[in-house]
């Protein structure tokens, strides 16, 4: 049988050659930015088996309706913002990437910006073309024996200590989600993001965009920055507050700024793009011709593999097994895999974790559904797209440690999978759940409490004093803010209980805010599965 795949957005040609080399792959090389467009490429996609882009080529619900024999979409970088991963899922089509393949290139990229930084090199140049000899005014500061701040000390930022430690720098970072040992390892200094920010001569982001991390950079954290610092960002733009930065560069607080990436790219219109002590570069972590053939030889792996072996790897939408076991693991991994994901938005820093499964469930092989908890747990943690590949790598990196049990018996339940989390005493450190009918998953206790709750959509977990007039609190308060209630299901023990409220819309954190105000409230948290 002979394959047809479509690459896109001139890959690097190895993709092309790794494919054909197969002798049951057919390419086709589609550079035309015309066919970027979504509806353009819905008219052309239908009778391919596999589509390989990078960030150019947009892959919405229109274009997977039309791509009746598309099986598979491999996305020759990490990020997959630009693949409707839900409308690829329903009908069926993996969704691949290629993670760790620039991570070398984008850490590279951050060294560059702190030389020239230190060292006023733009400037310099830019100065030189003009007839100019500024000398004087663009001395610059030595790095050897200064501190450098790594915000988060995933892949990047590990690679940026290693790279600094050879510089002489000592290197300090704070990651809420990597334990001491692992720190330790690396030979750099974990500490608090208020220490690191008040001790570092230079600072470095490497943190993936969420809800914490949006605008984490802002007037308030500056003013905690020690005077005369370097911001270097080559992580997300809208993780910097470009007004704020740009006010503290006005003061010289901050003494100089270097930006790879930008909260709209390309940027406009900023007054930063004017100031004399920041350089910039146009999102170029990740462009080095090494990096672009080793994303491209990742994608191309894979999808070979899929097509002719049946093999899944990095895949962001479905675990890696067969599709037997799939057949009788599905109910188990959705149930496990949402577990995992209440427990991590829930939890405020990294945990052991134990997981037991007991019952009929351990009839099967429980490595995917591990991998499934990891990858729900992880994912509150990250906003790079986890796979059931990665996510125990993922895992060890933050120094998370798993130990797995197994029990013939479930209970009360036939089949259970427990998980609890070691040592931590914010909120509930234990979930445990079960597949009824072999299909219908549900929660049947978190923390000490024992309830039967769908987990699906958005959710608020409250956690209360069991008194009269709870309930009737919350309705009222939900109905006010113009918040549908679709399931309401309650758990009590002695004297307390806990809630866990589906609900139809995201209530808003004005909302939250209240409902943690309104007596006998212990907490209230949303969650989104």
């Amino acid at each position: 049988m002979k394959y047809k795949v479509m690459l896109r957005d001139n890959m690097a040609p190895i993709a092309k050659e790794i494919l054909e080399a197969t002798g049951q792959i057919e390419v086709v090389v589609d550079n035309d930015k015309a066919t970027n467009d979504p509806k353009a490429l819905a008219e052309i996609i239908e009778d391919f088996d596999a589509l390989a882009i990078r960030s150019g080529t947009k892959v919405t619900q229109e274009v997977i309706e039309k791509a009746k024999k598309l099986r598979i979409i491999g996305r020759a970088g990490i990020g997959v913002d630009n693949i409707d991963r839900q409308a690829a899922t329903k009908q069926g089509i993996v969704v691949v990437n290629a993670p760790g393949g620039n991570t070398i290139t984008t850490a590279e990229h951050t060294i560059s910006l702190m030389l020239s930084l230190a060292r006023n090199i733009p400037q310099g140049t830019a100065s030189l073309k003009q007839g100019k000899w500024d000398k004087k005014i663009l001395t610059g500061v030595e790095i050897s024996g200064k501190t450098l701040g790594i915000v988060g000390l995933g892949h990047i930022g590990r690679v940026v200590a290693d790279r600094a430690k050879g510089l002489k720098m000592k290197v300090i970072a704070a990651d809420p989600f990597v334990s001491n040992e692992a720190a330790q390892e690396l030979g750099v200094g974990l500490v608090s993001l208020e220490e690191l920010l008040a001790s570092s001569d230079f600072i470095s982001l490497h943190v993936p965009r969420m809800k914490e991390t949006v605008n984490m950079i802002n007037a308030d954290t500056i003013g905690k920055m020690k005077p005369g610092v370097r911001l270097i960002n080559c992580s997300r733009g809208d993780v910097v507050n470009l007004d704020d930065l740009y006010d503290a560069l006005q003061r010289g607080h901050v003494a100089g700024a270097a930006l790879d990436v930008f909260p709209i790219e390309p940027p406009t219109d900023l007054p930063i793009l004017t100031h004399p002590h920041v350089i910039f570069t146009p999102h170029l972590g990740a462009s080095t011709d090494e990096a672009q053939i080793n994303v491209a030889k990742m994608v191309a792996d894979e999808i070979a593999a899929y097509l002719i072996h049946g093999m899944i790897s990095n895949a962001v939408n479905f675990p890696s097994v067969s599709k037997e076991m799939m057949d009788n693991l599905k109910p188990h991994l959705d149930i496990a895999e949402k577990m995992g994901s209440i427990l991590g938005q829930l939890a405020v820093k990294v945990h052991d974790i134990t997981i037991t499964y007991g019952g009929t469930v351990c009839e099967y092989d429980t490595r995917p559904l591990t991998h499934a908890i990891l990858k729900g747990l992880l994912s509150a943690f990250t906003d790079k797209p986890l796979n059931y590949v990665n996510a125990p790598a993922l895992a060890k990196e933050k120094g998370i440690s798993v130990k797995e049990n197994i029990t013939p018996s479930g209970g009360d339940f036939s089949n259970l999978i427990r998980i609890k989390l070691e040592n931590h005493a914010e909120g509930p450190d234990e979930i445990w759940g079960t597949v009824f009918a072999k299909k219908y998953g549900r929660i049947v206790r978190l923390g000490r409490i024992y309830m039967d709750a769908i987990p699906e959509g958005y959710m608020i977990i409250i956690r209360n004093h069991d008194r009269p007039g709870v309930i009737g609190n919350v309705g009222t308060l939900l109905g006010r803010h113009n918040v549908n209630i679709g399931r309401f299901q309650l758990g009590r023990l002695k004297d307390r209980a806990l809630c866990m409220v589906n609900i139809d819309t995201p209530a808003p954190e004005s909302a939250l805010e209240e409902l943690r105000a309104l007596p006998n409230i212990i907490s209230a948290n949303q969650v989104h599965l």
